[in-house]
């Protein structure tokens, strides 16, 4: 009984909230945050409060919902450890949020190779595959921010944009409703500033496929904009892992035909788990962007930078 009632009170968020994948996977939802804002602020203070998305989301069945499932959602989701990041980190913003993230919070170390592929000035589309769905943007956020003195605009699903240490630098994507057209309009100025772009374009972080941890197909839209916009693309590879638990649960869930992604609720938990690791990025030469022609489909030029990437693997 007590299942079926979380069932139906997290399918009206499921599209939005287990569908797609960011760094900062515990704000997918802004109604997760409790904001305790002054309204002219800029150091507003964000908190993830579990109980009152569910008490909002579904009053008539709250009360009905076990203490140990709301609790066990609290330790998954890491709500203090992350309530905790957010009140340490109060009037940084951008770059200097995701640099703090870096090298205070996970205390990762970059190990950086093929800078000399990294332009000193120009704008470029830094396409890079996805491993982790959480320190790899992290990590890329900080690394190129500093590399650009902070000009890096980072594409996200757009309810990651009301955070506002992370307005610097996101781009809110909105396919759906009439957001649409404003999302596009925000992309389009993006790609026409002199920020560069960082993306992934699989969307998803990677799977275990056919023993391999790699990425899933990777969307189009960055070629077209890149040729639309004159912007190099330059290749870019993060080496890391989730846990084995992590993809085998993805491989379980999709083999079993259930389309709910509910391995992304542990993202946070893989994220945590990566606390003082060491990742590789490598950096490829940049690919220009007329090499983009009509002698393949975009669909087939993104494949082409994605065997790019992968090429590169340590």
């Amino acid at each position: 009984m007590w299942w079926g009632i979380i069932t139906r009170t997290f399918s009206p968020m499921r599209k939005s909230l287990f569908s797609s994948e960011h760094p900062l996977i515990f704000v997918h939802l802004r109604h997760i945050f409790e904001v305790e804002e002054d309204a002219m602020s800029l150091n507003s203070a964000f908190r993830i409060d579990i109980e009152r998305i569910l008490r909002d989301k579904a009053p008539k069945h709250y009360n009905k919902i076990p203490r140990f499932f709301i609790n066990w959602l609290k330790r998954t989701l890491h709500q203090e450890d992350i309530n905790g990041i957010l009140e340490r980190n109060q009037g940084l913003e951008g770059v200097d949020f995701m640099r703090a993230l870096v090298d205070k919070e996970f205390e990762v170390t970059l190990v950086p190779k093929g800078e000399e592929n990294i332009p000193p000035s120009g704008q470029f589309v830094f396409a890079s595959n996805h491993p982790l769905g959480g320190l790899d943007g992290i990590c890329l956020s900080a690394f190129l921010g500093e590399k650009y003195d902070g000009k890096i605009k980072y594409l996200v699903n757009d309810v990651l944009y009301y955070i506002d240490p992370l307005k610097p630098i996101f781009v809110p994507i909105n396919k759906y409703g009439a957001q649409a057209k404003a999302s596009a309009k925000a992309i389009n100025e993006a790609y026409a500033s002199e920020n560069q772009i960082i993306t992934f374009p699989a969307g998803l972080c990677s799977r275990k496929i056919d023993g391999k941890i790699t990425d899933l197909e990777w969307m189009k839209n960055f070629i077209i904009k890149a040729v639309e916009f004159q912007r190099d693309v330059i290749p870019v590879h993060f080496d890391g892992t989730n846990s084995t638990f992590f993809y085998n649960l993805a491989n379980t869930r999709k083999a079993s035909g259930i389309k709910f992604n509910a391995e992304l609720i542990y993202l946070p938990r893989e994220m945590f788990k990566n606390k003082g690791e060491t990742f590789t990025i490598t950096f490829g030469e940049p690919i220009p962007w007329q090499k983009f022609d009509k002698s393949k489909t975009p669909s087939e030029w993104a494949l082409f930078v994605k065997n790019r990437v992968y090429a590169l693997k340590p």
